[in-house]
């Protein structure tokens, strides 16, 4: 695993608990997969059902999260529906994957952020995906 990513449970369907040990947030795009799921694999231009956790680099409060809401989000993958730290890393994933990704504001919010859920320009994303269905 890489040694700048945080810690997360392996629990598949578990709500995410994301703890920090190392203060820099890595260089560029990262995906961990966390748990390898055995369902079908995801392709770009499918629609994606997933449950994720999302928080700013170093912060415990997520700034959005289908787990809290105990309702998984559909939308089509790999075709610019959703930021770009989503469309490059969760194809080519299986349904019953758990993904650790880390998003710099390029593949993010970019520069201006996204100021009504507390994410700034220069913000690191940090989100936990669970694929829960593809089609």
């Amino acid at each position: 695993m890489y040694m700048s990513m945080p810690e997360v449970n392996a629990e598949f369907g578990a709500k995410p608990e994301i703890r920090f040990t190392d203060g820099e947030a890595p260089k560029g795009l990262k995906s961990v997969e966390i748990i390898e799921g055995d369902g079908p694999m995801v392709r770009n231009g499918d629609t994606v059902t997933v449950n994720y956790h999302g928080v700013v680099w170093g912060k415990e409060q997520p700034f959005d999260s289908s787990f809290d809401r105990h309702q998984p989000a559909s939308f089509a993958i790999g075709v610019g529906q959703v930021i770009q730290g989503w469309d490059r890393t969760v194809p080519g994933h299986n349904v019953g994957s758990r993904l650790l990704v880390s998003i710099p504001p390029e593949y993010g919010y970019g520069r201006s952020g996204m100021p009504q859920a507390g994410i700034g320009g220069d913000d690191t994303l940090v989100f936990v995906i669970d694929i829960v269905s593809t089609r």
